[in-house]
């Protein structure tokens, strides 16, 4: 292992440690309510900065904007595994039309 990627492996050890020696002694929740009301606050900034909506609106829109945002990232994630899949796939000598899917006719039910 190079040294630089055991510094890094060293310190993530080490950050790993840390967090948990913190979770046990203090409330997760409590550490981290600054932080989510700061995020919750973007989406309300997001859908009515001037605050000029209804609160119930507002909310209801802030609700949708957040479950926008995180299925982009639900998005991304799936685009990442599939390269992922795709690239480990050609290694090993893989369909490079497949991309790692099934070919037509091809069954699930092998798998259950």
């Amino acid at each position: 292992m190079d040294p630089e990627r055991k510094a890094r492996s060293l310190l993530s050890l080490r950050g790993r440690i840390g967090a948990a020696v913190l979770h046990s002694q203090r409330d997760s929740r409590e550490l981290t309510v600054k932080a989510r009301a700061a995020f919750e606050r973007t989406f309300l900034d997001a859908v009515d900065p001037e605050r000029s909506l209804p609160e119930e609106e507002r909310n209801r829109r802030a609700q949708h904007a957040r479950t926008a945002y995180f299925s982009r990232l639900a998005l991304a994630s799936a685009k990442a595994r599939r390269r992922k899949s795709e690239r480990s796939s050609l290694a090993i000598g893989g369909n490079p039309d497949a991309g790692g899917r099934r070919q037509s006719g091809e069954s699930r039910a092998a798998e259950w």
